[in-house]
């Protein structure tokens, strides 16, 4: 067990029952904030073309296929059968492709903006995916890359994978971490760096976790999660009890649950040639 779960951990990737739990449970409680801001950020203009790098269930490609509309043109990439499958369900309209970050299946310079959301941090090779995203970029196009800052920082995070650790080891806790490994802005910008990605800009921003109540939360991170099928059900119910009773200053007088969960979104243009 511990080996599937040391490598479902380092890529982040979910069965197919567990994608339309991300998508209905993990989008509005963690991402839907966000798939906005990056498309702001990437200053979409009417007849771009864009690639969304990892894009799971297509959150981010929707997003920018709303703004872009008829005259522009929306590419989705991922990995993740499952993630692709809930992605062409919700949007047929976008074209969805099957593949890796570091070995992106289109020419050099075919698109004006690309963006990847959360997803940097399980890449097998961070440079490589880099690399690729700025290669397909046109002169003149715009990356926008989201990571979430340090598990520190966002302390809901941090208590649920303190009680994971306590509850069932550090290699089941380790499923947390690995969403906040990338929170270290110097160490973020060198990997950028290195990829020869030039003048790279952080931008962290504020943002805000939100679950129903402490049950939901949990149900999100371990069924909608790499750990659906690595925790069973005696050990998931008494991840719940202990949960309720571990976590409570999370919640607000109405039983919901909140807590800062910021980010750091990476900003580059590729200079005309």
């Amino acid at each position: 067990m511990s080996t599937a779960i040391n490598e479902t951990t380092k890529t982040g990737q979910v069965s197919d029952s567990a994608a339309e739990v991300y998508e209905n449970f993990f989008v509005p409680a963690l991402f839907a904030d966000w798939a906005p801001r990056i498309c702001d950020a990437a200053r979409l203009s009417p007849g771009e073309r864009l690639l969304d790098v990892a894009c799971g269930t297509g959150l981010v490609a929707r997003e920018a296929k709303s703004r872009l509309g008829d005259t522009g043109a929306v590419t989705g990439l991922d990995c993740n059968d499952g993630m692709l499958a809930v992605a062409a369900r919700l949007a047929p309209d976008i074209d969805w492709k099957s593949g890796v970050a570091e070995d992106i299946p289109f020419a050099d310079a075919r698109f004006d903006v690309v963006t990847c959301q959360f997803a940097l941090m399980f890449f097998d090779d961070r440079e490589k995916a880099l690399q690729e995203m700025w290669r397909v970029l046109r002169p003149g196009g715009r990356l926008v890359v989201a990571t979430w800052d340090s598990l520190a920082h966002s302390p809901g995070y941090d208590a649920m994978a303190a009680l994971l650790e306590r509850l069932f080891g550090e290699k089941i806790a380790s499923a947390l971490h690995a969403p906040y490994n990338l929170g270290d802005c110097d160490e973020l910008i060198q990997i950028f760096k290195d990829a020869g990605i030039s003048d790279p800009v952080i931008r962290t921003r504020p943002g805000l976790a939100r679950f129903p109540d402490i049950e939901g939360w949990v149900y999100t991170d371990i069924k909608g999660w790499t750990l659906s099928e690595s925790i069973n059900e005696a050990q998931y119910q008494r991840l719940l009890g202990e949960a309720k009773r571990h976590l409570a200053r999370f919640t607000t007088e109405d039983g919901r649950v909140e807590f800062s969960a910021p980010a750091h979104l990476v900003i580059a243009e590729k200079k005309e040639s």
